[in-house]
């Protein structure tokens, strides 16, 4: 296995939803078919433990040679103000510089060394550090990540390096329409309030951060009760929980005098931001109403209704018959390149739209359809729609048994967003006790009637007038 210190970078765009194709009806291990339902009933538990200063420890044994260990910390792009945006993503690339006791090189060469592959991202609302390797290298890995998180050495010659690095990284960014246009979407779904904010912040900010402003960061943010130490595979918890008192029962839980940050909230705001480029080859649209919070209990249904919408590029096969209708649709009248419906949850709030890339010709028409669909999802949704959106919701539920990497980031988000990792078989039943009526109730609460938040960039001259894309909120009906 090679071995490779990287990041992940942010995940800027990347929380759109995903829905794979055909409905998984068994799993393969080694030779042995195993059922859907034999599949959630042998999951094993997730394990949490909380140490004396907060700290969270959560594990699930999978019996694999490898496993996934890392930090899953409460913090973001959400948390920073204008001045600061983009502190936490430029610290990522500083974390992996060397600590007090492993220079940079030396850091490597443990990483190398293990086989083991070190990463991290910043998102919105979380960062995380992770590792994957052999189970029997997990007591290292720890001691590494503890490292990197609480002892990492920021001085100004590595700062004015990365700073370079970041420039160029925020270069490349804006080459991602899709980054670029769901950042737009943030900006002006929640304009003035800390969520607009990108992950990467501006280049001005790039140019001007100090090493003060990094360590004020990690001592505001970096305690023990926003963070978990979560491991999947090959890994004993009790061991796990014996490496986290050793390295971080140490860490502070106290916030010196009146610095414990705390979420704003997060106003929605119906409003649009286009930024014309006849030179693009391609218009990237995306249209959103305000979702709902990760810890709603209409975040099921919202999963079976995109999943409806489902999600298309060009180069899928099946043609008209493509499940999804908006799928059949773009395809009979070349309506799209691709789309997908997504919904985006934070702690309070969420985004639920659908992205597009079409050419300039085909943007009315394609927004058209797009804004049919969750009408039609308000008012005709049909019994073997939703049948049909559960079994897909029900394949991706099981797709999170593969690797102990998703595990691992599954197992950190949760404990940070609910306190508790939810069971597969409990997720299972909320999927099934779905109805059309329930899908169309709370269409209607959270689509119909709404104003929308749009982003486009590209050859948008036709994207229609912000009023007629409010009128085709609601259908009026004698």
């Amino acid at each position: 296995m090679a071995a490779s210190v990287c990041r992940a970078g942010s995940t800027v765009g990347r929380a759109l939803v995903k829905v794979r194709s055909p409905t998984l009806l068994s799993l393969r291990r080694g030779h042995a078919s195993v059922s859907y339902a034999q599949s959630l009933l042998g999951v094993p538990d997730t394990q949490l433990t909380t140490l004396e200063n907060g700290f969270r420890v959560a594990s699930e044994e999978t019996g694999h040679a490898t496993c996934t260990v890392g930090l899953w910390i409460n913090c973001g792009s959400r948390f920073e103000t204008e001045k600061n945006n983009g502190t936490g993503f430029f610290l990522e690339h500083m974390a992996f510089k060397g600590t007090r006791k492993h220079p940079q090189s030396a850091l490597e060469k443990e990483v190398e060394s293990m086989g083991a592959h070190l990463n991290a991202y910043t998102s919105r609302e979380h960062t995380a550090y992770f590792m994957k390797t052999l189970s029997k290298d997990m007591p290292k890995a720890v001691e590494l990540l503890s490292e990197v998180v609480q002892s990492a050495t920021l001085n100004e010659s590595d700062l004015e390096h990365q700073r370079g690095v970041v420039l160029r990284e925020l270069e490349e960014v804006e080459g991602s329409l899709q980054d670029v246009c769901l950042d737009l979407l943030h900006a002006t779904a929640f304009q003035g309030t800390p969520l607009g904010h990108s992950v990467l912040g501006p280049s001005e900010n790039a140019r001007s951060l100090t090493c003060q402003d990094l360590m004020e960061y990690i001592n505001i943010h970096y305690k023990a009760p926003r963070m978990v130490l979560a491991a999947a595979g090959g890994v004993n918890h009790s061991e796990l929980v014996g490496l986290a008192k050793q390295h971080f029962s140490s860490m502070s839980f106290e916030y010196e005098g009146d610095t414990v940050p705390v979420l704003s909230p997060c106003r929605f705001t119906g409003s649009e931001i286009r930024v014309r480029d006849d030179a693009l080859p391609l218009a990237h649209v995306a249209i959103a109403v305000e979702g709902a919070s990760a810890s709603s209990a209409d975040i099921i249904t919202l999963m079976v209704a995109n999943a409806i919408i489902g999600n298309y590029h060009i180069t899928y096969g099946g043609g008209k018959n493509l499940s999804s209708r908006l799928a059949r649709f773009a395809v009979e009248k070349g309506l799209c390149h691709s789309f997908q419906a997504f919904h985006t949850s934070y702690s309070d709030t969420g985004l639920l739209g659908i992205y597009f890339v079409t050419d300039k010709h085909h943007i009315e028409d394609m927004m058209h359809y797009a804004q049919n669909q969750w009408m039609n999802l308000c008012t005709t949704v049909t019994d073997s729609d939703v049948a049909r959106a559960k079994n897909l919701l029900k394949a991706n539920l099981v797709g999170q048994l593969d690797g102990t990497t998703p595990l691992c980031e599954d197992i950190g988000k949760q404990i940070l967003t609910y306190g508790r990792r939810i069971p597969l078989a409990e997720w299972d039943s909320r999927i099934d006790s779905v109805t059309p009526k329930m899908v169309r109730d709370i269409c209607t609460k959270y689509i119909y009637d709404k104003c929308p938040a749009v982003a486009a960039i590209g050859p948008v001259e036709q994207l229609p007038d912000y009023n007629r894309m409010r009128s085709a909120m609601y259908w009026l009906r004698l």
